[in-house]
């Protein structure tokens, strides 16, 4: 897969144009984080007529752009959402801590280190959760695995390494329970096959329990409001 970014006349944003091996058709969409619409084509498409193409599509593009995401602050009384559900940030004082409550996420200790609290929060609530699913579907695939991280990519939900070494994104623990298990069956597969193979894919199928598309395109629809959270 080869990138390479072009300026187009009328349109707002740089378009990356994405070839890709498995592209059987012109994809454009918004690439929110990155600020660039990304313009994906066949691997032997002429990158000219697809800009082309692009340079066509400037009322759809200004449209999404209307309805773009907006970020979500880790402040009192925020909503945001954890495990797919919404729940409200409150702010109660006294000592430090953030603990679930019912539909909430209660904040002690000084308003201006709300922010803090909760991603440390959420990022250990990720750890501990990816780290246990991820043992538990490595039992069922009868592989190891080196260690379980979590960091903010920007673009990616996990990786995994040939040694072993997964590494998640914490924002999964915002997203619907399926939807983490997707991308822990997803790099657990890896470590039967590197690579995205039909075997790769039977065993991501038979590791998460089933047919994984809703689950990835529900992660791939939430996934640009999920990547603000915390932003603001």
């Amino acid at each position: 897969m080869s990138t390479a970014i072009f300026e187009v006349v009328g349109l707002p944003l740089p378009v990356a144009v994405v070839r890709h091996h498995a592209a059987r058709r012109l994809r454009l969409r918004i690439d929110h984080e990155r600020g660039q619409l990304r313009l994906t084509i066949p691997p032997r498409g002429s990158a000219r007529a697809a800009l082309r193409w692009a340079g066509e599509q400037r009322a759809w593009v200004e449209a999404q752009l209307c309805n773009a995401p907006t970020g979500v602050s880790f402040a009192d009384r925020a909503i945001m959402p954890f495990r797919g559900q919404p729940v409200t940030i409150r702010a109660v004082g006294g000592r430090r801590g953030v603990k679930l409550e019912g539909n909430a996420i209660l904040v002690g200790g000084p308003v201006d280190s709300m922010r803090r609290s909760v991603e440390r929060w959420l990022r250990r609530t990720a750890a501990d959760q990816l780290s246990t699913l991820t043992a538990e579907v490595a039992r069922s695939a009868g592989v190891s695995v080196r260690s379980v991280s979590v960091g903010d990519a920007a673009s990616r939900w996990g990786s995994c390494s040939s040694s072993g070494a997964i590494r998640y994104s914490w924002r999964l623990i915002l997203a619907p329970p399926q939807c983490l298990r997707f991308v822990v069956a997803h790099e657990v597969a890896h470590r039967l096959h590197m690579d995205h193979s039909a075997r790769f894919r039977a065993a991501e199928e038979q590791l998460f329990g089933g047919p994984v598309a809703p689950a990835r395109a529900l992660l791939r629809e939430l996934g640009p409001t999920l990547r603000l959270v915390g932003r603001r």
